[in-house]
């Protein structure tokens, strides 16, 4: 309702509206005179108008635009105005002092006046009392957490339909936000509510003469319906139905009876499932919000949960001493996500923080849930306990629901019904009793459900779990863990495949979700009283998908666990080679062991062999290659990128061609080899998406989305800078819509060493930002290192010397450690440009033609230009300078230039070459040497490489 409106229904000479009373204070509208219990209030115009335009229309949402435009009709002000006095209106109601509250704000919508109002016309309020003399409400709370948008729709659904059922699991906070509504509404009913607890009735013959019973009229006849129904006739009153679900039939059948029977008759029903008559709306009440399981989310955000709210302040109201740390924060944030938002949950478990401390609180109920917490003794039986709320709707269910109740306790997490028809049917449990049940246990919020992908997800709340896993019976669980792993085994091995093809978030979230499964049956498997062979094909079947998923903490874990376990009659399976590549795959991530790694890989790929499987062989030497590039032995990652290339050219697929164009292009590009390895970094970019699966899914990764950083190293190197940035700005966005953290970082890694080849440093700090975050939140050690490696670059570039050296060299001393070589050269050059800009040129040419016989040894060339001008320049700054040899550095450096078709690493030694020769007195060599290297530059005319070039040549005119 807009303002215009709401004051035209109580306009100013309406003496009905122009009396409003709500709490200790009076408004007269005609005289805008707010007081106290008597006494006057001052209050601003602006103050004054809000206050009129909010109690005018009590219990409606107010748009900011529209009080904006009744308190200031000619004026353009801004929010901040409406915010400034809407603080001062608040200030002088006390609105939030000793529980008192007034206006509610309802986020980025507007406000609202929820307070009860009274209108002073004595004749309506004694007509009201002589009319409903049995209004019954239970007291709303002083402060409601979350819940003020559900009042609202609530209240609007309300007056809309007549007959709305609030339907939630038990303990989610029915009975309190119906009491809110009510108390919300009450104005609308001049007062006329009525709220009837059914939760004490047993016999559903009692349920109209109960209601009968609180109205005052006669219960003497055995059917009371028809004179409660002739009473209701003509009345307008709001009908609250309290715990509905156990008296569900003879319920429904009077609320039709009362709707059809009595037009101003409201009814609002409190269930834990629907009641299914014709006139009704059903309102699914949710678990209050949570603070997901994000440790980047700020403590901020944290404490903006309605869920975190309602624990810290029921938390404090029990007695504890609360003002938490940001650490603390993080474990409430953990206790709600534990609880899933459970009002009554969060309610039980806050009052343990005073006895236990907050630390102790959470580790119990990791340890187990605690069902038997009890919680205020002024709450009905059936919710002074987890336990008292679950047997409550246990004892409502049939058997077979109770038995299907028990054995869902398996699944963690979501599960399809898929997975329960498979896991749960037994000969004595068909899968038509598991569709009925299945089907009353949603309908009773027993079992939650939500649409994710192209199926109906469902899950059971933790606290419902809980008590479903302490009424399992040995029948219940024999076979059901077996089952259960078996089940996604199958699972994985039929859509493990597809991760890589799912290029959004969203696409993945349901496969993502049912991991959590994945997980609890491995955990069981290699427990105690767990089938360990099941278990070794569940981790065959599983380390490949967390490999994709760059999850590799689980994958190393569950490799290994998997190949202690192998007997036998297992090793040489397919099951073992999967389980070598993924142990060897994931330790090279995570600490970059060489021993271990290699010894894994290679005896995956000597299985893969034996096998003759070609597919098989190229899952194991891409991995090999990558292998080899990181620990350093350029030479050997070719050799496997080599043999990676000519099998993937056998095969039809795109997909394995392309990896193979991927393999081998980001070997030749390491190893100096810049044109042939633009032509295979380009085949592989080029590729088209592909939605479905292909055979080489299971590698992790594929090469279109790697290519892109590597190509665009490669185009500054060949003496494209512009496209160079083009290119590693539109790989790292691939990567990141791509969301594959393994698949960005090395993005990251080939984007940010073109942008400190490019001197922009700006976007260097940006992406070193990213990658730190990225590459720490996975694991990822090495590529932090590199990323700090990269910081301690821009530090000497931004002057701070000494601060950049040590940080390079400390970077460089983990990355040695942890065998991880790929980057170590570019970051030891790094460190010599430092020692430069001190003097230290004893270190720095021992540290130079240290990584110079490592580069001939090594394989990777493509530094090699830029090592021997480095070199030639620490020559020159000797004393005495030696410049014949630093010249003869320099020419070797333009050789291997040329060689490479390194233009970049050219045009730097061709500009320090021709100063040498200027100081000589050879301008005009000089300017033979450098002029036609500076004009095969036609793009990066900005960058400092060709400026510094530029400038030194128009000196030379």
């Amino acid at each position: 309702m807009g303002i215009a409106e709401g004051n035209a229904m109580t306009g100013a000479g309406d003496d009905a509206a122009d009396g409003l009373s709500f709490g200790p204070f009076s408004l007269s509208v005609s005289q805008r005179l707010l007081a106290k219990d008597g006494v006057p209030i001052e209050l601003g115009a602006r103050a004054m108008d809000l206050l009129i335009a909010l109690a005018s229309a009590p219990n409606k949402l107010i748009s900011k635009q529209d009080l904006i435009a009744w308190v200031w009709p000619d004026v353009i002000v801004e929010e901040g105005s409406l915010r400034f006095h809407m603080t001062g209106l608040r200030k002088a109601l006390g609105d939030g002092l000793d529980g008192a509250r007034y206006i509610t704000t309802i986020a980025g919508r507007g406000y609202c006046f929820v307070a009860p109002i009274s209108r002073s016309s004595p004749s309506r309020e004694a007509a009201a009392d002589a009319d409903f003399r049995h209004a019954i409400l239970p007291g709303r709370l002083d402060r409601m957490v979350g819940r003020e948008e559900d009042i609202l729709r609530l209240s609007d659904k309300l007056m809309v339909s007549r007959m709305v059922s609030i339907v939630g699991v038990g303990g989610v906070g029915k009975t309190t936000v119906a009491t809110a509504v009510a108390h919300h509404l009450a104005p609308t009913f001049n007062g006329a509510v009525l709220f009837a607890d059914f939760g004490m009735l047993s016999d559903p013959g009692l349920v109209a003469a109960g209601i009968a019973s609180m109205l005052g009229l006669s219960v003497g006849s055995d059917d009371v319906r028809p004179s409660l129904l002739d009473y209701l006739r003509n009345k307008k009153i709001l009908l609250i139905l309290d715990t509905c679900e156990h008296l569900i039939d003879a319920i429904a059948d009077l609320a039709s009876s009362i709707i059809e029977a009595a037009p101003q008759v409201y009814l609002l029903a409190t269930s834990r499932e629907a009641l299914r008559i014709e006139a009704e709306s059903v309102y699914r009440l949710d678990t209050l919000a949570f603070a997901p399981d994000d440790p980047e989310i700020s403590t901020e955000a944290v404490l903006s949960f309605p869920a975190t709210q309602l624990f810290m302040e029921r938390a404090a109201a029990s007695g504890a001493t609360f003002d938490p740390t940001e650490s603390e924060v993080r474990i409430v944030a953990s206790i709600c996500r534990k609880l899933d938002g459970m009002a009554l949950a969060l309610e039980l478990a806050a009052r343990r923080v005073e006895t236990y401390g907050l630390l102790q609180t959470a580790t119990l109920l990791d340890q187990h849930l605690t069902l038997s917490w009890t919680g205020s003794r002024t709450a009905p039986p059936r919710q002074r306990t987890l336990q008292a709320t679950l047997d409550w709707s246990f004892g409502l269910l049939t058997e077979p629901e109770r038995i299907v109740l028990r054995r869902l306790a398996v699944f963690v997490g979501d599960f399809t019904l898929d997975a329960v028809l498979d896991v749960l049917a037994t000969p004595s449990l068909d899968q038509p009793a598991i569709f009925d049940a299945i089907d009353t246990l949603v309908a009773k919020s027993l079992l939650t459900t939500r649409p994710l992908g192209a199926m109906m997800r469902y899950r059971l709340l933790d606290t419902t779990r809980a008590y479903a896993l302490q009424c399992q019976t040995d029948e219940d669980r024999a076979g059901l863990a077996t089952r259960h792993a078996m089940y996604y085994r199958r699972w994985l091995e039929q859509f493990g495949p597809d991760w890589p093809t799912l290029s959004t978030g969203p696409e993945r979230l349901p496969y993502f979700v049912s991991m959590n499964n994945v997980r609890a049956a491995l955990e069981w498997c290699f427990g105690e009283n767990g089938d360990v062979g099941v278990g070794i094909r569940l981790a065959a079947a599983a380390v490949p998908v967390f490999q994709v998923m760059s999850l590799f903490p689980e994958c190393q874990r569950w490799s290994e666990r998997a190949l202690l376990a192998l007997d036998d009659g297992s090793r040489g399976s397919v099951e073992e080679m999967h389980l070598q590549a993924g142990f060897g795959i994931s330790r090279m991530y995570l600490q970059g062991g060489r021993d271990m790694s290699q010894v894994a890989l290679g005896r995956g790929l000597q299985i893969a062999e034996e096998r003759g499987n070609a597919l098989d062989q190229l899952r194991i030497l891409g991995p090999l290659n990558m292998f080899n590039l990181r620990t350093g032995d350029f030479n050997a990652a070719l050799h496997y990128a080599r043999r990676c290339s000519a099998i993937a050219a056998t095969m039809e697929d795109s997909a394995t061609v392309e990896l193979g164009h991927f393999f081998l292009g980001n070997s030749l590009h390491f190893t100096g080899d810049l044109d042939n390895a633009r032509i295979e970094l380009e085949a592989a970019a080029r590729s088209e998406p592909r939605p479905q699966r292909t055979p080489a899914s299971y590698v992790g990764f594929e090469g279109r989305h790697l290519a892109g950083g590597i190509l665009a190293r490669n185009l500054w190197l060949q003496g494209y800078p512009s496209q160079a940035d083009i290119r590693a700005r539109q790989a790292i966005r691939d990567a990141a819509e791509l969301d594959h953290s393994l698949t960005l970082c090395i993005a990251l890694l080939g984007g940010i060493a073109v942008f400190l080849w490019r001197d922009d440093l700006r976007s260097a700090e940006e992406h070193i930002e990213w990658l730190i975050s990225r590459a720490g939140l996975h694991f990822l050690s090495p590529y932090v290192s590199v990323a700090r490696g990269f910081e301690g670059e821009v530090a000497i570039r931004r002057g701070d010397v000494k601060l950049g050296i040590g940080t390079l060299r400390r970077c460089v001393e983990k990355l040695h450690a942890a065998n991880y070589e790929v980057f170590t050269t570019m970051l030891e050059i790094s460190i010599v440009k430092g020692l430069a800009v001190i003097g230290d040129v004893e270190e720095g040419m021992s540290r130079v033609n240290r990584t110079i016989e490592l580069v001939e040894k090594n394989g990777d060339l493509c530094y090699m230009p830029e090592l021997l001008r480095i070199r030639g320049n620490l020559l020159l700054s000797m004393r005495p300078a030696s410049a014949d040899d630093a010249q003869t550095c320099f020419m070797r450096s333009l050789e291997h230039s040329r060689k490479m078709g390194a233009r970049s690493w050219e045009l730097r030694t061709a500009t320090d070459l021709a100063k040498l020769w200027i100081g000589d007195g050879r301008a005009r060599d000089a300017r033979a040497l450098l002029q036609p290297v500076f004009e095969r530059f036609d793009e990066g005319l900005d960058t400092a490489d060709v400026r510094a070039a530029e400038l030194l040549l128009t000196t030379l005119k």
